[in-house]
């Protein structure tokens, strides 16, 4: 299908070394460089930097 080649699964990884990971989707046509994202990580409990993991 088209679909899951548009709009991939793709795992962001932590990069505070918990080994914390959120799933998302994400546009192959407008982001094709690997996402990098601040999110909160709950394992040491403050926002850092999520990075696109393949």
């Amino acid at each position: 299908m088209a679909r899951s080649e548009t709009r991939p699964v793709i795992k962001l990884r932590s990069t505070a070394g918990t080994g914390h990971t959120y799933v998302t989707r994400k546009s192959r046509r407008n982001t094709p460089d690997r996402l990098r994202l601040k999110k909160y990580d709950p394992v040491v409990r403050r926002h850092v930097e999520f990075r696109e993991e393949r």
